[in-house]
């Protein structure tokens, strides 16, 4: 039997409609889109899975979309869930939004074009496969994978499904950090010689002891692929990212948005540098273990450098980007602060200064690109390549020692060590 959708049904219920002579009906201008709105059948549809923080920042966002409607989400902890419907009730004035622990409920309803995806980072690579698999297009927050392993299966998932993938690094669709990459890609620099990326030290976290999972969140399935650890509060939610079996650290947490600005920068979004040495101090005890100082040189085949330092220089200011060339600098940060070496570039300038915050153009880009099947501003796999220059930094510093990268075989040259940090065992049942 036939399944009807949600588009054909309103495609047959618009032609019973039409041909009913016997009683009039009146159709209100905002539902054929007369009125500057979009009409319910041009309408994308969305699942949010994963909405804590920053699942909150883009759940909002989308909701002021009014060519997209969000008819689901989905998070292991009833706390978010129910704000999250609650959200989502509250925009459309209804209370049709369903909530759903298991993030394979969303998948199987077929009148969802679209996933939102925000789950912690240990999550991405799977939902995001499952969500290609299931005829998805996929936003999914930043970093694009756990590992370089699930980063390149991602990319070819979505690829052979031609998905429509955008990874949530915003920075790419601000004004202030796209005119410090054009002015990198001009030529107004000169020849690029180091690509400077600027985060924040890492914290550390005394032990902890176990304490009984809260009612009402699902911490087996939080873990998910990850291995098992007692339930502990500090080891979940906006904690997550500094513990290596969840996340990077640094590295993978502002590593994805400023070496990924940097790569843009260089001309180098398909490949990567070939060689990573550095230095970085992990915390002697405690439940966090990804580095809390460190700074890594990763170098490109042609010579140009580009260094992840672990804090702002001595006045420089906030988190951000500087592109050096022989003939110049361009430096932006997370105020929209635009600064560069001569008024000639500075007379470009022509945005107006914004922060990070500033999301909508993003998530505006990613829509659009669904409706017209183009590739996004951040796809899968300029997002892979991006984030491995984080995943093999990382590998490095674990390491100590210096590492020599393929980036077209994409494995580390003559060190079976570091190639078994590619990818990870996942806890059963969960794999790729």
């Amino acid at each position: 039997m036939k399944t009807l959708t949600r588009r054909s049904f309103l495609k047959h219920t618009a032609g019973l409609m039409a041909s009913t002579i016997a009683v009039p009906y009146i159709v209100p201008s905002s539902a054929l889109g007369k009125d500057g709105s979009t009409a319910p059948s041009e309408r994308l549809t969305m699942g949010a899975i994963g909405i804590g923080g920053q699942g909150m920042h883009n759940l909002r966002n989308f909701l002021t979309c009014d060519d997209l409607r969000i008819l689901a989400v989905c998070d292991v902890d009833t706390n978010h869930r129910i704000r999250a419907k609650e959200t989502v009730d509250s925009a459309y004035g209804n209370k049709d939004c369903s909530a759903y622990n298991d993030f394979r409920e969303i998948l199987v309803r077929d009148d969802l074009d679209t996933v939102l995806i925000a789950t912690p980072d240990h999550w991405h690579a799977i939902l995001s496969i499952e969500a290609a698999k299931a005829g998805k297009d996929i936003y999914c927050e930043k970093p694009i994978s756990l590992t370089i392993a699930e980063g390149r299966a991602v990319a070819d998932t979505v690829k052979r499904f031609g998905t429509v993938y955008q990874s949530g690094t915003q920075r790419r669709s601000n004004a202030c950090f796209r005119f410090a990459v054009e002015v990198a890609r001009s030529g107004m620099l000169g020849r690029l010689r180091t690509l400077h990326c600027y985060y924040h030290n890492g914290p550390t976290c005394p032990p902890q002891k176990p304490e009984p999972v809260p009612e009402g969140f699902d911490y087996d399935m939080w873990l998910g692929p990850a291995p098992f650890e007692a339930y502990t509060p500090r080891r979940c939610h906006g904690s997550f990212r500094w513990l290596y079996d969840y996340s990077g650290g640094q590295l993978t947490d502002l590593g994805a948005h400023f070496n990924d600005l940097a790569q843009w920068a260089n001309g180098s979004q398909h490949t990567g540098p070939i060689e990573y040495e550095g230095r970085a101090e992990f915390p002697r005890d405690g439940l966090f273990n990804t580095p809390v100082r460190f700074e890594v040189v990763a170098t490109y085949a042609d010579g140009v450098k580009m260094i992840y330092h672990d804090e702002t220089e001595p006045g420089r200011g906030p988190r951000g980007n500087k592109f050096v060339g022989a003939e110049g600098w361009v430096s932006v940060d997370d105020t929209g602060k635009v600064t560069a070496s001569s008024d000639a570039i500075m007379q470009k300038l022509k945005v107006a200064r914004r922060g990070y915050e500033y999301m909508m153009g993003h998530h505006r880009n990613f829509l659009d690109c669904v409706k017209t099947r183009r590739v996004p501003i951040s796809d899968a796999e300029v997002s892979h390549r991006s984030v491995t220059t984080c995943h093999a930094g990382n590998i490095c510093l674990r390491l100590g020692r210096k590492l020599r990268w393929d980036p077209v075989s994409e494995r580390f040259v003559n060190d079976e060590a570091a190639n078994r940090m590619l990818a990870r065992t996942m806890r059963s049942p969960w794999s790729l």
